[in-house]
C-alpha cells in the first residue's frame, strides 16, 4: 500500500462558523431519510499535552459569536483526551457549497455502525447495551451518597467512553482489548434494570441468557484479547479479533489470492478491500461484498441516499462524475468501478468542496487486504495551501534529487494535487481519533498513471496545537537549546513533515514491473515498511536547503527540530503507549522505532546520536544533524529497494530487528517519568454539528454548532445512524 492517513505521534509532535439568529421565515428543521426517519440533522497528531481542565467549565454548546474562547479541551480519562475543533471559514461558503457537506456529512455517519461491526463481530451488540444502560449507570453515579456504588458507576461511565472512542472493545491503538473495572455484578444488576426492549437482544433471546453471552464477551480479557494481531510465527488470521474473515486460516487467504491475483496485471484492482472473506459449511471460500443488498446494506442504503442529493449539488462536472461513480460503487461493490470512481477523484481539482469516503484503509487487516470504512468531509483552506502546494509543485525535483537507486525513480511525477484542508466532519475510521495527513488513492498504478491527493488537515493539526503546553517536552528533552528550538519550530517541523510524508513521501518512488503489490509481496510487514519509507522522504529534505530557498521554512533550525522530536519519540516518548513487557505491533509506532533505532545503531561508532544518563534519567541527544540527514538517506534507499524489489526478508529483518523489541529498562524508566505528567498519550475529537436551515421547504443556509459533552454526541449518533442488525 503506498499511502496512509498520517496519525500525529502521541506526546512528540508535539471550530469558527456556529448559529446565529435566522432571518425571515427561515427555520431549522430536520431531514428525512429513505427509511423515514429523522436521520443526521444533528449528527453530532497527538500533542504534548497537559493536565486536563475541570470538564464541569465547559459549555454544554458553543456558538459563533459567543462571548467566551473556544474550548478545545473537554475532558480527560483512561488513556485518552477528548479535544473540539472549530471549521473557519464555514460562512463565507456559498449557500450551494454548504448543502453540499451538509448531505457528505450525512452519508459519512450514515456508515458510522460499519465500522464497529467490522472492528469485532459483537462490538454493536456491546455498544448498544451500554447505550441502554447509560441513563441508568448515570443516576446512580450522581444521585446516591453510596461511595462504592459511585465508585462502579464512574467504572463503567469510563469503560462506555472508551468503547465509544475506539469504536469497539478493542483499544483503537494497539488494538488489544481492555475490560470494565466495574464488577459483572454491578453489570448484570444495570442490565436486569432496564426495561428489556432497549436490550440488543435476539429473537427468543432472555435477558438472563443474553447476559450469559455478553458478559464474557465485555469482562474476559482473554477472549479475543487482540483485534489486529502481527507477532510474527502467529496464525494472524486465526489470532486477530476482526470481522474480516471467517472460519478460514492465514495460509487459506493467501493461497486464495495468489490464484487470483495476476502479478503482471499492470492495473489491478484492490482485490478484497470491500468485502468479508467466509469459509461456508461446504468448506467453500467466498466473499461477501459490501454493498447495496449486500452485507452492510442497511447502512449502505443510506450512505448512497445522501451521496445521491450531494450529486444534485456538486460544485463542478468533475465532482459530480466522481460521486456518481462513487455511487455506482456502493450499489455494485465493483472493483473496478472503485477504480473508475478514484481516477475521477483525482481529476477534481477545482471543487472547494471534497471528500474521502468509502473503505479506504487496510491496517485493521493483518494482511492488508480488507479495508475499514472512514468519512472525511472538507473544503480547501486557500490560503494555508500554499505552503503545501509549493511543495507539491516541486515533486519531480524531490523525486529526481532523492537519495534512492536511479532505477527506482519515476521519470514522470504526475497528477500531484497538494492542499490545506478545513475539516467538516469526520466518521467511521477518521473519528474519534483523526488523521493529520491524508494521501489518497492507495492503489500504486493510478498514482504513478493518474495521480494522487495530499491533504493536511489544517484545523485539526491547529486544533492539536492550541491543546499543547509542552510538559513532555520538558521532561524528555535533552538541553534548553533543545527545548527552545521545539518552542520556536516544532509547530512549523510537524506541518512540513506531515506535507512531505503525504505529497512527496508515498507519491515517491516505483515497483519494478512484474513484482506485484506490496500487500502481496511484503505482506505483513507492508504498513511499516511504506510509513517508514514516506516518514524517510520528509526527515530526508526537512533538512534541506531547497526548503528555505523555496519560501516553506525560515533556516535548518526547522528541520533540526523535527529530527530532535522524531528521535526522542521513536526511542522513547512513543514507549508511553506500550503496557510493560509488550513488543511493538501497531505499524506506524514500528515504523517511528524502526527508522529511529535504525539510524542510532548505525551512527553509534561516530556519536551522531548520543544516549544521556543525567541524574538518573535517559536522554537521546544529536550530535551531527547532517550525518543524520545522511543515514536518514541510506536507510530510504534500502526501504526503496525493499518496497521496489518485493523484498519480504529484507522488511522482515527490518521491523522485526529495529521496530519490534523494546528495551524493558528503558521502558520502565519512560512509563515512570511520563506517569508523572498527568499527560494523556491518546487524543481525539467531538465531532462539529451541522444543521440546515429551510425556507419554503428549500435548504437554504446550514449552520455548524460545537458540541462540548462526548458522551452525549455518542448516545446522539446511536439514537440516529443505527442502521444495521446486532449481528451481521
Amino acid at each position: 500500500m503506498n499511502t496512509s492517513s498520517l496519525r500525529p505521534a502521541a506526546a512528540a509532535l508535539l471550530l469558527a462558523a456556529g448559529l446565529s439568529g435566522c432571518a425571515g421565515s427561515a427555520t431549522t428543521t430536520t431531514a428525512t431519510s429513505p427509511a423515514g426517519g429523522s436521520v443526521g440533522t444533528k449528527a453530532a497528531a497527538q500533542s504534548e499535552a497537559s493536565a486536563t481542565p475541570t470538564p464541569s467549565a465547559q459549555p454544554i454548546m458553543e456558538r459563533a459569536g459567543d462571548a467566551q474562547p473556544f474550548q478545545v479541551v473537554s475532558e480527560q480519562f483512561a488513556d485518552l483526551r477528548i479535544l473540539r475543533y472549530q471549521v473557519p471559514g464555514f460562512e463565507q461558503l456559498s449557500a450551494q457549497q454548504k448543502e453540499l457537506l451538509y448531505y457528505l456529512y450525512e452519508a459519512g455517519l450514515a456508515g458510522r455502525d460499519i465500522s464497529y461491526d467490522q472492528n469485532y463481530r459483537h462490538n454493536l451488540r456491546v455498544r448498544r447495551t451500554l447505550e441502554a444502560v447509560w441513563e441508568a449507570n448515570q443516576q446512580r453515579r450522581t444521585a446516591t451518597s453510596n461511595t462504592q456504588q459511585v465508585d462502579q458507576a464512574q467504572k463503567l461511565n469510563v469503560y462506555a467512553k472508551r468503547f465509544w472512542f475506539s469504536n469497539g472493545l478493542h483499544h483503537h491503538y494497539s488494538t488489544r482489548k481492555f475490560v470494565p473495572e466495574c464488577s459483572r455484578e454491578y453489570f448484570a444488576e444495570l442490565v436486569r434494570g432496564v426495561e428489556p426492549s432497549t436490550l440488543p437482544l435476539l429473537p427468543g433471546e432472555t435477558v438472563d441468557q443474553f447476559l450469559a453471552t455478553i458478559t464474557p464477551i465485555i469482562f474476559d480479557p482473554t477472549l479475543d484479547a487482540k483485534r489486529v494481531n502481527q507477532e510474527a510465527g502467529q496464525d494472524l488470521v486465526k489470532t486477530s479479533a476482526n470481522n474480516f474473515y471467517q472460519n478460514l486460516t492465514q495460509k487459506e487467504v493467501e493461497d486464495y489470492y495468489a490464484k487470483k491475483i495476476d502479478k503482471k496485471d499492470p492495473t489491478p484492482v484492490s482485490y478484497g478491500l470491500n468485502s468479508r472473506l467466509v469459509k461456508d459449511k461446504s468448506g467453500k471460500i467466498v466473499e461477501q461484498p459490501w454493498k447495496v443488498g449486500g452485507l452492510y446494506g442497511q447502512s449502505i442504503t443510506q450512505i448512497v441516499y445522501w451521496l445521491g442529493k450531494a450529486v444534485d449539488v456538486a460544485e463542478t462536472p468533475e465532482q459530480k462524475l466522481a460521486l456518481q461513480k462513487l455511487v455506482q460503487y456502493y450499489q455494485t461493490g465493483d472493483l473496478k468501478t472503485w477504480d473508475d470512481y478514484n481516477i475521477a477523484w483525482v481529476r477534481d481539482t477545482k471543487s472547494q468542496t471534497d471528500v474521502v469516503n468509502g473503505f479506504i484503509e487496510v491496517y485493521g487487516d493483518p494482511l492488508g487486504y480488507r479495508a475499514s470504512y472512514e468519512s472525511v468531509v472538507s473544503f480547501k483552506d486557500q490560503e494555508a495551501t500554499k505552503r503545501i502546494k509549493a511543495i507539491g509543485d516541486q515533486a519531480q525535483w524531490f523525486e529526481d534529487n532523492s537519495p534512492i537507486k536511479p532505477e527506482h525513480k519515476k521519470k514522470n511525477v504526475v497528477g500531484i494535487t497538494a492542499k490545506v484542508i478545513t475539516v467538516v466532519g469526520e466518521s467511521g475510521d477518521a473519528a474519534p481519533s483523526t488523521p493529520i495527513g491524508i494521501n489518497l488513492p492507495n492503489a500504486t498504478w493510478i498514482r504513478k498513471d493518474h495521480g494522487s491527493k495530499s491533504v493536511n488537515l489544517g484545523n485539526i493539526v491547529e486544533a492539536y496545537d492550541q491543546a499543547s503546553a509542552g510538559g513532555s517536552l520538558d521532561e524528555f528533552a535533552y538541553s534548553d537549546e533543545e527545548k527552545k528550538r521545539a518552542r520556536q519550530y516544532s509547530s512549523l517541523a510537524g506541518k512540513l513533515h506531515t506535507d512531505m510524508h503525504e505529497v512527496i513521501g508515498h507519491a515517491s518512488g516505483q515497483i519494478n514491473k512484474g513484482v506485484g503489490t506490496t500487500k502481496e509481496t511484503l505482506k505483513s510487514y507492508a504498513s511499516a515498511i511504506e510509513e517508514g519509507r514516506a516518514d524517510l522522504v520528509a526527515l530526508y529534505y526537512v533538512m534541506d536547503p531547497k526548503l528555505v530557498q523555496m519560501g516553506v521554512m525560515p533556516s535548518l533550525e526547522v528541520g533540526k527540530a523535527e529530527y530532535d522530536g522524531y528521535i526522542r519519540n521513536g526511542l522513547m516518548t512513543q514507549l508511553t503507549r506500550l503496557p510493560l513487557g509488550e513488543t511493538v505491533e501497531e505499524s506506524h509506532m514500528r515504523n517511528r522505532q524502526m527508522v529511529a533505532k535504525w539510524v542510532y545503531e548505525k551512527g553509534q561508532k561516530e556519536k551522531v546520536i548520543e544516549k544521556v544518563t543525567r541524574e538518573g534519567k535517559t536522554y537521546f541527544k544529536i550530535n551531527d544533524y547532517q550525518k543524520l540527514r545522511g543515514l536518514f538517506g541510506q536507510l530510504l534507499r534500502e526501504t526503496q529497494r525493499i518496497t521496489s524489489e518485493g523484498d519480504y526478508n529484507g522488511a522482515k529483518n527490518l521491523i522485526e530487528n529495529y521496530g519490534v523489541k523494546v528495551d524493558p529498562v528503558l521502558h520502565k524508566e519512560v512509563l515512570a517519568r511520563y506517569e508523572k505528567l498527568n499527560i494523556a498519550p491518546y487524543q481525539g475529537f467531538i465531532q462539529p454539528r451541522l444543521v440546515p436551515v429551510q425556507q419554503d421547504g428549500k435548504m437554504v443556509d446550514v449552520k455548524v454548532e460545537y458540541p462540548a459533552d462526548f458522551a452525549q454526541q455518542m448516545l446522539e449518533y446511536g439514537r440516529k445512524y443505527s442502521f444495521l442488525p446486532h449481528v451481521n
